[in-house]
């Protein structure tokens, strides 16, 4: 009997933490809603750009059975205007719907915020945490911008802890996998030995 006491607390709990997640998202300018920005809507210009569609609603569907195990991440890459964070934020909006905590990154918004507040360590901890504990973590547009030390070491911080306790990451950037590992090896690797890697390339 006590247990049955609980469990509609624990729903109505959950549910306030996804209508939390929901106003977050709309504050960064997504209104999960009312979002165009669904598979249903995603132009399928080319076969390569059908087949990171196909890719990114079969991750939707396989997620229970991948989101404990190494490969259960998710790399969509492509130059400007390929439909990257189109196909990452319909990734997000399907697993929102089915209850999934899913906290969106805007990388640059946030990693501008997070290093003008360093020297604010409880600050500094909760925010870094914020991204390291979520149940899923969208970080779109990585390492867009002019990139220095400083981005490196936090985005580490956060993609380190995430892939040292199995926990999903939805990554798009403009840098390809082999970019990443370049550039950085460390952010790169763990990256790399974490997802599925999806390249979108659009046609003019």
């Amino acid at each position: 009997m006590p247990q049955d006491n609980r469990q509609p607390l624990a729903i109505s709990c959950n549910c306030r933490k996804i209508e939390k997640l929901k106003s977050e998202w709309k504050y960064s300018g997504i209104n999960v809603e009312q979002s165009k920005l669904t598979f249903s809507n995603f132009e399928e210009w080319n076969e390569a750009a059908s087949r990171v569609k196909d890719t990114a609603a079969a991750y939707c569907t396989e997620f229970d059975e991948i989101r404990n195990k190494r490969r259960n991440s998710l790399l969509l890459c492509g130059q400007v205007g390929s439909g990257k964070s189109h196909i990452s934020v319909a990734v997000a909006l399907n697993f929102l719907k089915q209850k999934i905590k899913v906290v969106y990154m805007p990388y640059r918004d946030v990693i501008t915020k997070i290093k003008q507040n360093m020297i604010d360590q409880e600050y500094y901890s909760k925010a870094i945490s914020k991204y390291q504990l979520c149940e899923v973590l969208l970080i779109d547009d990585l390492f867009k911008g002019k990139i220095n030390e400083s981005d490196i070491n936090i985005i580490f911080e956060i993609i380190n802890y995430r892939y040292l306790n199995f926990l999903p990451v939805i990554v798009s950037s403009e840098f390809t996998i082999d970019r990443l590992l370049a550039f950085d090896e460390g952010v790169g690797s763990r990256i790399y030995e974490s997802v599925t890697c999806c390249y979108l390339k659009r046609i003019a």
